[in-house]
C-alpha cells in the first residue's frame, strides 16, 4: 500500500515541508533511505543523514533546525515527539503486514471447538476439543491448542506455539514462535529408593491481557491453581516462568531469565538478563534486578534496585565492587608491609 506525505501528515497531526503528494510503500533507517521510503530522525547522532538520505518522507521534530537544505526529492513532515510518531506508524504498519483471516488447508478443529469472527488459522494447526478461539485472534501455521483452551479476541500466537490443555490466555496479546505454555511443572518427589516420583501438574497458566511472551519461552502449568501472568507482562526470548509463580501487571523480564515455583513478582518490576529467582519468595512492586544477578530471598522493599549473585542492594554492591578491584594492589600493598615489618625484626 502507498502512503502520501499528506495522509501521513494527517495521521500524526503533522505539518509538511516540500512535496505533500509524493509517496511512500515501506519503511527504511534515515542512513539507509531509498526513493519510496518513510524515515524519521530523533537522535542529534544521525542529523548529519538527513541531509543526505534518499528516503522519500522523513519525520522530525517540529524544534528541529536546519543547517543546509534537504535533498529535493526528501518531503519532512514534522511533529511534536519524531520517535513517538514513528512508534505508531510502525504500529499500524504491523497490524497491516499482519491482516489475514480465513482458515488453511490442511489444518484441524475440533466440531466442539467456537470459533470467533475474522479470525486466522494457519496451516497444519491443531484446535481440540472445546478450545475456544476469540474474534479477530491468528494462529499461525503449526499451532497446537489443546482441549478446553481459552484465547480472547485480538490475540496473535505465531508459528509452532504450543498451548497445553484448559489454559487460558487473554484479549490482545501476542506469543511469539516456539513458545510453549502449560508445559508440567518440574514436580518430582523422591522415594526411599532415590528414585523420583513424578508429581501430577493438574493446574493450568493464565496469561490476562496484553501480554506479549518472547520466543522460545516456556510457562509452566501449575501443581494446583495456575500460574498466572498479569495485565501488561512483557517476556524476552528463552524465559522460564515455573508453576504457581506469578508475575505481576506490567513487569517485563528479559532473556534467559529463570523464576522459581511459587514465587510472586510484583508489579511494574523490571528484571535484566540471565537473573535467576529461587522459588517460594515475594518480589516487592517496582524492584529492579540487574542482569545476571541471584535472588535468594524475599525482596521487602518497593522500588528497591540490587545486583549481585546474590543480590543485594545496589549501592552497597558498587561499593563492594570498587573494594573487589583493589585487592591485587591491596595484596601486593600487605607484602610490602610483611616484608618491611621483617627486615625491621631481623
Amino acid at each position: 500500500m502507498e502512503f502520501s506525505a499528506e495522509q501521513i501528515a494527517g495521521l500524526l497531526g503533522g505539518t509538511i515541508e516540500g512535496d505533500a503528494k509524493i509517496t511512500v510503500n515501506n519503511l527504511s533507517k534515515i542512513e539507509e533511505g531509498k526513493h519510496g521510503t518513510l524515515s524519521f530522525l530523533a537522535n542529534p547522532q544521525y542529523t548529519n543523514y538527513i541531509y543526505t538520505t534518499d528516503a522519500s518522507i522523513v519525520v522530525v521534530n517540529k524544534t528541529f533546525v536546519l543547517e543546509k537544505p534537504v535533498k529535493e526529492t526528501c518531503t519532512l513532515v514534522r511533529v511534536e515527539d519524531a520517535y513517538g510518531s514513528f512508534a505508531k506508524l510502525l504500529e499500524l504498519y504491523t497490524q497491516m503486514k499482519g491482516e489475514k483471516k480465513g482458515i488453511e488447508q490442511p489444518s484441524f478443529i475440533h466440531p466442539t471447538a467456537k470459533i470467533g469472527k475474522d479470525c486466522y488459522i494457519g496451516a497444519f494447526a491443531y484446535i481440540g476439543e472445546n478450545a475456544v478461539i476469540g474474534d479477530n485472534t491468528k494462529l499461525y501455521p503449526q499451532t497446537y491448542i489443546g482441549d478446553g483452551v481459552t484465547i480472547g479476541n485480538n490475540t496473535t500466537l505465531f508459528a509452532g506455539v504450543k498451548v497445553y490443555h484448559e489454559c487460558v490466555i487473554g484479549n490482545s496479546c501476542t506469543i511469539h514462535a516456539s513458545t510453549v505454555i502449560g508445559s508440567d511443572g518440574f514436580g518430582f518427589a523422591p522415594n526411599n529408593g532415590d528414585v523420583y516420583n513424578k508429581v501430577p501438574q493438574i493446574g493450568n497458566v493464565v496469561i490476562e491481557d496484553y501480554v506479549e511472551v518472547g520466543s522460545n519461552t516456556s510457562i509452566d502449568r501449575a501443581t494446583l491453581g495456575s500460574t498466572i501472568l498479569r495485565k501488561g507482562v512483557k517476556l524476552d526470548n528463552l524465559v522460564q516462568i515455573a508453576h504457581n509463580a506469578e508475575i505481576g501487571e506490567n513487569t517485563v523480564i528479559a532473556g534467559q531469565t529463570g523464576v522459581a515455583g511459587s514465587t510472586k513478582v510484583g508489579k511494574n518490576c523490571m528484571i535484566g538478563a540471565q537473573v535467576g529467582i529461587i522459588g517460594h519468595i515475594k518480589i516487592a512492586d517496582e524492584a529492579k534486578i540487574a542482569g545476571q544477578s541471584g535472588i535468594g530471598a524475599t525482596i521487602e522493599k518497593v522500588g528497591e534496585i540490587v545486583q549481585g549473585s546474590p543480590a543485594f542492594s545496589i549501592g552497597e554492591y558498587k561499593r563492594s565492587y570498587v573494594l573487589f578491584r583493589g585487592l591485587p594492589k591491596l595484596s601486593n600493598r600487605i607484602s610490602e608491609l610483611e616484608k618491611k615489618v621483617n627486615d625491621i625484626i631481623k
